[in-house]
């Protein structure tokens, strides 16, 4: 089982604490809920980082 982070160490990762508890809300990324508190899997933060990143374009010379 994957760690559980809280919204304020994901807000490290993806930039804010506004950001992630609009994720949240707007139910953009999956997460548990234990009577108040809401936690976001480890892997579940590595997959919407990757499924979000770009690569880069190689022109040609």
């Amino acid at each position: 089982m994957d760690r559980l982070l809280t919204v304020r160490e994901v807000a490290e990762v993806l930039g804010g604490e506004r950001y992630v508890r609009r994720l949240i809300e707007e139910r953009r990324i999956e997460y548990v809920k234990d009577r108040r508190r809401v936690f976001i899997s480890e892997a579940v933060v590595k997959a919407y980082v990757a499924a979000r990143t770009v690569a880069p374009v190689r022109r040609a010379a």
